[in-house]
């Protein structure tokens, strides 16, 4: 059994370990220094002055002279108060009379913390101000547009800005930024957003006109729940928090004094008031720079989306050129490296809003990884981390996802064989390889998909056989003409790319066209009522048995394809479903060219108990007239919006899935125990269940694979399986698909490997 790894931690902007000094100091607060900072014994004074003395620490590192500095539950507090104190105060300042002018409006950042736009809309409406929220634009490095400040900034009542973006690191240049500010407007209220800036920009906040400035601790080796809120001298304030009267009523709630006191040990070493030191701005500059030579050599070529130049050192950015984000998180997780897709706020792994803004094309938004460091790290770390992230990427060079490189390569490969699926905002691509002649075939191809399938089939050293469109896609472009070409694949075919030079066979009665895949063959089966050109493709074995059949958008999980196209026919539809009903029988797996919902896979059986209009058809109880009409209301729900997705299926009618299973640590030990035919599938990537550790009752089936698990192992169905992967989402995902399909004692693990912590992964 192998032993875990340590875990290589570079996700420090969402939030940082505790400094085991300021651990210590946290605990000798609880132990020694528990009293009350507002009782009046003893205990309480001492208290009061650990209260203090972290005060006067945070004053000196932050410049902030005669300024108020009020300690909070962190930043969303802190920006809270600030966005509440200057709104009551533009609401009240009734000779400016600026809530009254319809062209009042508060400005915030494009790229700024949600945290901030959320709460001015949210107080903007309750005090009922009503004037305009407004995103002030930036350019393609993350730099505010100072002439929408110049035009906007007169009737601003606040203007809410970011010294360090958490996403990338930019910085804002903030002298320049106060000048243009102050020349549109000496009387709005200014916050800007600390957060990140805390240890990596210098800050004399006095020296600025900068009016509340909100920071939180956890972002800098404190424990999470402290914060601290600079207010100008002069500016206004209103207490967020009312009651006892504590921090001079300014915030009242007993003082969090453990958190101080760790936060105390963090200032003093910002400040060089202790023997602890963090690393200095070129040392992080060469981490940097270590970091992304690691993924460059590693990934081979990675695209930054932020400039160096303008960004602090502990932040880095990036894309990796055919992988999304969640592809890349799960590789690094599976290495235990952890990283970011963007904001850790965010539970969502989509496009991020800050790269969005920045005007960078939509593939790097939704590709982006965020990794970030502390000045607290060391070599060792760095290189550490370097090592790893190399290491991980070797994994996909042996699963022929990224290029093979002799430099970085030991040549070996794992062999790929049976079926794949590929998914693309709910369209479907397929790759079958014969195992024994390792011949291929790709179905659908989609063009997001083209180097991913390139790069397998030449590090493979796979044989193509042909490259076959279902039909003639309407939501998308094929990019079958340009695989040919670029895999050199000769050969006169259709304009679905199915080839000219095939055999001709007997499939029960009705005469099919067949291409040869070693031993076993791909047959074509004419099905028009999609689209006039629709065919499905069965895949046959050895004795001329139906394996699985490509179906195109003729069936989809949980549908029947919508026959409402200018180019589609509802009577051919109708005969198409009984031609192929008749040929495939209820069991044979379909896959289909969308897949919407998750399902994966369907067949006949599955759709005709969940679908009457298709078990009408299939049954015989249904003529082609009456099809013709139920299928036009069917499709009539159908409401294509332009820039939307186009359906390809009419969903008006779907089963329901029971309840999965759910199993935690204990459960899923004891059922092991108890039950010896018991099996846990781990869904994850071949690259991820590479790099983790698991024993002989795991197997290794991805959802990539997980159609051609259920075609080649139909004796699971009666099995105990339970499903595990990274977080959850994927085994609860496949596991409802599997219970849809009929598997009868399906589960999956909640939580997955995060949660089960190392004892029971190494176990399962």
């Amino acid at each position: 059994m192998k032993q875990s790894q340590s875990l290589i931690y570079l996700d420090a902007n969402a939030t940082t370990p505790v400094l085991p000094a300021a651990a210590k100091a946290a605990m000798d607060a609880m132990e020694h220094l528990y009293g009350n900072p507002s009782s009046s014994h003893i205990t309480g004074l001492q208290a009061k002055a650990l209260m203090e003395q972290t005060r006067q620490a945070a004053r000196k590192h932050l410049g902030s002279g005669a300024g108020k500095l009020v300690f909070t539950s962190g930043a969303t507090e802190g920006i809270q108060t600030a966005i509440l104190s200057a709104l009551i105060a533009a609401r009240d300042n009734s000779s400016a009379n600026k809530t009254a002018d319809e062209r009042a409006c508060l400005l915030y950042g494009a790229t700024e913390h949600k945290a901030v736009p959320e709460s001015l809309r949210h107080w903007n409406k309750v005090l009922g101000i009503n004037a305009r929220v407004l995103a002030i634009p930036v350019d393609r490095e993350g730099r505010l547009d100072l002439d929408f400040i110049a035009a906007h900034g007169a009737y601003a009542l606040l203007i809410c800005t970011m010294a360090v973006n958490n996403e990338t690191g930019v910085y804002q240049d903030l002298p320049a930024l106060e000048r243009a500010i102050r020349s549109a407007n000496p009387q709005a209220f200014w916050m800007v957003d600390c957060v990140q800036a805390l240890g990596k920009l210098p800050l004399e906040l006095a020296a600025t006109s900068i009016d509340y400035a909100p920071f939180s601790g956890h972002k800098l080796y404190a424990p999470k729940g402290i914060g601290m809120l600079y207010i100008r001298d002069g500016a206004p304030f209103t207490p967020f928090i009312a009651g006892g009267g504590q921090e001079g009523g300014l915030r009242s709630g007993t003082e969090n004094l453990p958190a101080m006191a760790a936060l105390k040990v963090v200032l003093d070493m910002l400040n060089g008031d202790a023997n602890d030191r963090f690393a200095d701005h070129a040392t992080l500059i060469n981490y940097r720079l270590k970091l992304i030579a690691a993924l460059q050599s590693a990934f081979g070529e990675i695209v930054l989306n932020h400039s160096l130049n303008n960004s602090v050192p502990t932040t880095l950015n990036f894309a990796v050129p055919g992988f999304s984000s969640k592809e890349i998180m799960d590789l690094f997780d599976a290495a235990d490296i952890r990283v970011s897709s963007g904001s850790a706020c965010s539970s969502k792994v989509t496009g991020s809003f800050v790269l969005d803004a920045m005007g960078l094309p939509r593939w790097q938004s939704e590709s982006a990884i965020r990794l970030s460091f502390g000045p607290a790290i060391c070599d060792s770390e760095i290189d550490a981390a370097c090592e790893r992230i190399i290491r991980a990427a070797g994994s996909l060079r042996h699963s022929c996802l990224l290029a093979r490189d002799s430099k970085l390569d030991d040549g070996s490969r794992t062999p790929l064989s049976g079926l794949l699926q590929f998914k693309d905002d709910g369209a479907c691509c397929w790759l079958y390889v014969e195992p024994q002649s390792r011949s291929a075939v790709i179905i659908d191809p989609l063009p997001a998909l083209e180097q991913r399938l390139l790069g397998i089939i030449r590090c493979q050293e796979l044989t193509l056989r042909a490259v076959v469109d279902t039909h003639g896609h309407g939501d998308h472009s094929s990019n079958r003409e340009g695989l040919v070409a670029k895999l050199g694949l000769n050969g006169e075919t259709d304009h679905l790319g199915w080839p000219a030079d095939c055999e001709t066979i007997e499939l029960q009665g009705c005469h099919v066209e067949a291409l040869s895949l070693g031993n076993q063959q791909l047959v074509r089966i004419e099905s028009p009522g999609h689209t006039d050109d629709s065919i499905t493709l069965a895949m046959l074995d050895s004795a001329g048995k139906v394996l699985f059949a490509f179906v195109g958008d003729t069936v989809l999980p949980g549908s029947i394809g919508r026959s409402n196209f200018p180019q589609s026919s509802t009577g051919a539809l109708y005969q198409s479903l009984k031609i192929m009903h008749k040929l495939l029988g209820n069991d044979t797996l379909l896959l289909s060219s969308h897949d919407y919902h998750n399902d994966f896979f369907t067949n006949f059986a599955v759709e005709a108990a969940q679908n009457p209009l298709l078990a009408a058809v299939l049954g015989g109880a249904m003529d082609q007239a009456q099809f013709v009409s139920e299928k036009a209301a069917m499709d009539a729900t159908l409401n294509d919006k332009a820039g939307e997705t186009i359906m390809c299926g009419a969903y008006s009618q779907c089963g329901s899935t029971k309840g999965v299973k759910e199993y935690s640590t204990d459960s899923l030990e004891q059922l092991l125990r108890d039950n010896s035919d018991a099996l846990v599938l781990d869904i994850r990537e071949p690259h991820e269940y590479e790099l983790s550790h698991r024993e002989s009752r795991c197997i290794n089936v991805p959802l990539t694979r997980l159609a051609g698990f259920v075609a080649s192992e139909p004796q699971a169905r009666s099995k105990p399986l339970v499903l595990i992967c990274r977080s959850g989402s994927r085994s609860l995902v496949a596991a409802r698909a599997l219970e849809r399909f009929g598997f009868s004692a399906i589960a999956h693990v909640a939580g997955g490997y995060a949660l089960l912590g190392n004892r029971t992964r190494n176990a399962a």
